[in-house]
């Protein structure tokens, strides 16, 4: 193998990339959008809930139970309302995905006892943001029983009556103030790099065939090995550029707490990069046709990597079947890791695991890129 046209073939790699407009804005604007869109666009976070009320009472305890609603900055109350026939037209209207019922003996049930029943409503047509509401207002609840509690001892001198409680204190870890994200930026450096890499070296060699210049690289001394290596030398060069903005931009843009090893984590982004290169031109060499070629870098990383890969969807809620393929899928290991690093700090010896699925993968798909170029116009 010469050194020497490596560095040759890899100049010249460059120099198209540089003078090709659409590589160029693939290459340097696509991460700068992606991140922007996907870092603010995606969050599993929900604040401000639109809420509706019927206060059948109108109290002062009623109207506290509502300001606490109100003080959590989990929920927006957009209506007040008088009766159930009410509470449906706004929800149908979707005015609002919840409702607080607060019925008219509210304060004397409570004055009495110490307990008092309220009603919650909610649209389920959303599950998710449904399942996260109740959540909230169960938290909200627990606050405001816990005041009307200590209350109701000041004033009676004992606490309320309650059959089988159990205190509950929860502590999180890595992810302390349960920021969304914590979670799903880290995974945004993947889905650019997967979709950057592939991308642009799925062109290099069906950019040869279609310009017609596959006669003349043909023709030369070089090597199999030493023409994958050409071509995929810038575009390494280029992926660990995109992959510092991006984590860059992850920690000190969008304050993404970082505990672990930056030599940890440009290993391993360095491993994952050969894997995306190494499929790009294994692609580029199967198929001559620069759009077709780019088509099909699309489907094989970027639907892996945002839905198999545990960046979107949790892996251990999927099927037994969809888990098992998982394993085959390169982008779950680079974005346990980034994860991992990121919020818990590990090192080499906790990733050594994804770690070495990732070096196998490496090794696996450079192989066959290499052996897949043959220098023949058939």
């Amino acid at each position: 193998m010469s050194l020497r046209r490596v560095l040759a073939l890899g100049f010249k790699e460059f120099l198209q990339v540089w003078r090709d407009p659409r590589s160029l804005a693939v290459a340097l604007l696509m991460p700068l959008m992606q991140m922007v869109l996907l870092g603010y666009g995606v969050s599993l976070d929900i604040r401000r809930v639109p809420l509706c009320v019927q206060d059948q009472e109108n109290s002062t305890e009623s109207r506290a139970l509502v300001e606490d609603f109100v003080a959590s900055g989990w929920f927006a109350i957009t209506r007040t309302l008088p009766d159930n026939a009410a509470v449906r037209t706004a929800m149908d209207r979707e005015q609002c995905i919840g409702a607080l019922v607060i019925p008219v003996d509210f304060s004397r049930v409570l004055a009495a006892t110490g307990q008092a029943p309220v009603q919650s409503i909610f649209d389920a047509t959303d599950t998710n943001t449904t399942n996260i509401a109740i959540g909230y207002a169960e938290g909200v609840i627990s606050l405001a029983t816990a005041d009307f509690a200590a209350r109701w001892e000041a004033a009676h001198g004992t606490r309320p009556t309650r059959v089988g409680v159990v205190d509950f204190e929860p502590r999180v870890w890595f992810n302390e103030g349960l920021d969304s994200k914590n979670f799903i930026i880290p995974g945004v450096v993947a889905v650019i790099l997967a979709l950057v890499g592939a991308q642009l070296t799925s062109l290099t060699i069906s950019r040869e065939w279609e310009r017609g210049t596959m006669e003349q690289l043909i023709s030369t001394p070089v090597q199999p090995i030493e023409l994958m290596l050409g071509k995929l030398v810038p575009y390494f060069a280029i992926g660990l550029f995109d992959a510092a903005f991006c984590l860059a931009a992850a920690i000190f843009w969008f304050r993404v707490p970082f505990l672990g090893s930056i030599v940890t984590l440009a290993l391993t982004t360095s491993l994952f990069t050969f894997v995306v290169l190494g499929i790009g031109y294994l692609i580029s060499v199967r198929i001559r046709s620069q759009i077709g070629a780019s088509q099909v870098a699309l489907v094989l990383t970027m639907l892996p990597t945002t839905l198999l890969s545990g960046y979107t969807f949790p892996i251990d809620q999927m099927p037994a079947a969809i888990r098992a393929l998982t394993f085959i899928v390169y982008p779950r290991y680079y974005v346990s890791i980034l994860r991992a690093v990121f919020l818990k700090g590990s090192g080499v010896a906790e990733l050594a695991f994804p770690m070495l699925a990732l070096t196998l993968y490496a090794v696996f798909i450079i192989w066959v890129a290499a052996r897949a170029f043959r220098k023949s116009l058939d």
